[in-house]
């Protein structure tokens, strides 16, 4: 059991990005508001595209980790927004926060001791909450690279 102790702290620091790259916050913070539906050529997404991609990736991943009534978008129109600008702040600043608290759900089912992380989920294929969290945390990093790299595209990143 002390085994698993140990995973879960691992997995839980690794989301957060903080050892290894930038987390969410800085990634996102303070982006102007006339360059959140910026597409930049040879990038296929605005920033709004991929913030809303990472959060409703994440809260898929979660809810399927947790709730075997769970029914994914449809791939792959389902995880992307169409539109390129958001629809308003609100909606920019509901993703944010929307985010952050599947991240810090998605944490706190990683931190309960009755989770075993080895197990699989009894309504999935194999597929195991380690499994998931890992999955998080490599999309995640993957998407917020894009979005930093999209930053200093756009002359937004110091």
């Amino acid at each position: 059991m002390r085994d698993q102790e140990a995973l879960r702290e691992h997995l839980i620091r690794l989301l957060d990005w903080e050892d290894a790259h930038v987390n969410f916050n800085p990634a996102l913070s303070g982006w102007p508001k006339e360059l959140r539906g910026t597409k930049v050529a040879g990038c296929p997404h605005s920033a709004w595209q991929l913030l809303e991609h990472l959060r409703i990736c994440q809260w898929d991943i979660l809810e399927f980790s947790r709730n075997p009534n769970h029914v994914s978008p449809s791939f792959p129109g389902g995880y992307w927004p169409v539109d390129e600008d958001p629809p308003s702040d609100a909606a920019w600043d509901s993703s944010l926060a929307r985010f952050q608290s599947d991240l810090s759900e998605m944490k706190r089912l990683l931190a309960d001791p009755a989770v075993d992380l080895l197990t699989p989920i009894a309504h999935g294929q194999g597929q195991t909450i380690l499994r998931e969290a890992l999955l998080v945390a490599d999309h995640n990093s993957h998407h917020l690279g894009q979005l930093i790299m999209l930053r200093r595209l756009l002359g937004i990143w110091s």
